[in-house]
């Protein structure tokens, strides 16, 4: 097994470029540099060297995950995971996220978390789709919206952007389950550095009955001409109906705008039934976005609230962290590990795909993710595992 390794920040530099070329991309310039290596959180970047050059890395950074019934636990939120490309599939990435599991064990992080880049890489380290998002393009030249959207909605300008929407999102984000908090070098990367390049971006905040309840963040796309253009949403959380379709009707009703795009939006945001003309949206795609792990599945379900009905006996398996390894009784209102057989059995990845409300224990279990031992047991679960909303998290790292 490749010995794995915490990296000083002497090493960060070289870690930065091994990622940004695993992913085809070109590295940070020196002018640049300084900004980057401020969103490495200090000792949480991991590598492995092979006769003293750097061919694998990782990083995380700690956040909160908003869980059914309002709780935020603790999270490794891991990012920037690349292989030398002569070096893949020697055991380099398996023994940087079995090292990184283990240090969120170590920290007491209940859960990690990721965005992939290929589905099938993941799952083998017990991290399941625990979150989805569509893409959407919304006819700024349509037939309008339903109702006259309620509300007042105002422009923020410059450098009131990055404090005024700080302030807003995790009060809003964590409202949903999936949501998660952001840290400064979030806001610095994706707000305040294009504000300090003068880069075009519209920041709208809406303000309802009690107080600002929603905010927007969209810039220009290239394609277009001067009277056409389109405008993609890089941000938008509202608490609320009423503030989705206010911020929504602002950007499409800007002068010049034809289209207003946005990418990995929640699967049930309403737009269509907002719209007076329903087919003014089209959906252009879909893919997932929270990968979710259970680093600790006995914390991770005692955390959550639990919908009615009678209990379920579950049986997860955890081939990573065996500390996991159990029958988990749910239902009452609690989840506790039980000395009893499993009505039910999956995989702590599969376990995570219905963790947030995502996906229905029955579905799984129909789709072979989960295995039944009692045939009235998906049923069960299902009204167990039911959330109000679809979870999701609307920050991509």
């Amino acid at each position: 097994m490749p010995q794995v390794h915490v990296l000083g920040p002497d090493e960060l530099r070289a870690a930065h470029v091994l990622f940004a070329a695993s992913i085809h991309r070109d590295t940070v310039t020196d002018a640049d540099w300084d900004a980057a290596s401020r969103s490495y959180s200090p000792g949480r970047t991991v590598g492995v060297a092979d006769g003293g050059a750097l061919i694998g890395t990782a990083t995380s950074f700690p956040t909160r995950t908003a869980v059914p019934g309002g709780a935020a636990l603790d999270t490794s939120a891991v990012t920037r995971v690349g292989v030398r490309a002569d070096r893949t599939r020697r055991g380099v990435l398996s023994a940087m996220m079995r090292a990184q599991l283990d240090e969120a064990v170590g920290r007491g992080e209940p859960l990690a978390s990721l965005r992939a880049s290929e589905a099938r890489i993941y799952g083998r380290f017990g991290y399941g789709v625990a979150s989805r998002g569509r893409h959407v393009s919304v006819n700024g030249r349509g037939a309008g919206w339903r109702r006259e959207p309620a509300g007042e909605v105002r422009l923020v300008l410059g450098a009131d952007i990055e404090p005024t929407l700080t302030a807003l999102h995790d009060a809003l984000a964590l409202r949903r389950p999936g949501g998660i908090t952001r840290r400064e070098a979030w806001w610095r990367w994706q707000v305040a550095q294009p504000v300090e390049k003068h880069e075009h971006l519209i920041a709208a905040v809406h303000t309802g009955p009690d107080g600002d309840d929603g905010f927007a963040l969209a810039v220009p796309l290239s394609e277009g001409t001067f009277a056409h253009r389109a405008l993609k949403v890089n941000d938008l959380h509202a608490a609320d109906d009423d503030a989705t379709a206010a911020l929504w009707a602002f950007l499409t009703g800007i002068d010049l705008v034809d289209r207003v795009d946005g990418w990995l939006r929640p699967v049930d945001e309403p737009l269509e039934l907002l719209l007076a003309d329903p087919r003014d949206c089209s959906v252009t795609g879909g893919e997932d976005e929270t990968w979710l792990r259970l680093v600790d599945v006995p914390v991770a379900l005692a955390a959550r609230t639990w919908g009615d009905g009678p209990p379920v006996l579950v049986g997860v398996h955890d081939r990573l962290l065996p500390a996991n390894d159990g029958v988990y009784r749910i239902g009452g209102g609690t989840a506790e590990r039980a000395d009893s057989p499993p009505e039910l059995e999956c995989d702590v990845d599969a376990l995570a795909m219905a963790y947030l409300g995502d996906r229905a224990p029955s579905l799984l279990a129909a789709t072979g993710w989960w295995r039944v031992h009692d045939a009235t047991a998906p049923a069960r679960a299902d009204a167990l595992f039911a959330t109000d909303r679809l979870p999701w998290c609307g920050t991509y790292f």
